[in-house]
């Protein structure tokens, strides 16, 4: 299982903290210092079901900044996974990827349910 987090995070810690607790194994992998690819966003899209959008750190500053709440209504996904692929910061963070899941952020239930 991989865990993409920032390390400023406060909810990336909190997921880890969960599996730790729950003695899931995971790689680790920093957002910031690796972020995701093109192929890998693309992929983990279409594996998880979820629209692109979705994907997107709505909290983070640097959304705001680019003030993607207004642009992201009309871009196609494959924009969106670009501009996705540019910066780190700008997905949804804990990202949790395994062979059959992708879980995008931490909700306890959710991660119960399905790990």
């Amino acid at each position: 299982m991989l865990a993409i987090c920032y390390p400023g995070c406060s909810t990336c810690r909190k997921a880890l903290k969960w599996l730790d607790a729950h003695n899931l194994a995971y790689e680790y992998r920093n957002i910031k210092l690796e972020r995701p690819t093109e192929e890998e966003l693309r992929r983990w899209i279409a594996q998880s079901g979820l629209p692109a959008r979705r994907f997107f750190n709505t909290s983070g500053g640097l959304y705001r900044e680019l003030n993607l709440k207004d642009k992201l209504a009309q871009m196609s996904d494959e924009e969106m996974i670009k501009l996705l692929a540019t910066d780190g910061m700008l997905v949804k963070r804990p990202l949790l990827i395994r062979d059959d899941i992708v879980l995008v952020g931490f909700r306890e239930e959710e991660y119960k349910q399905l790990l």
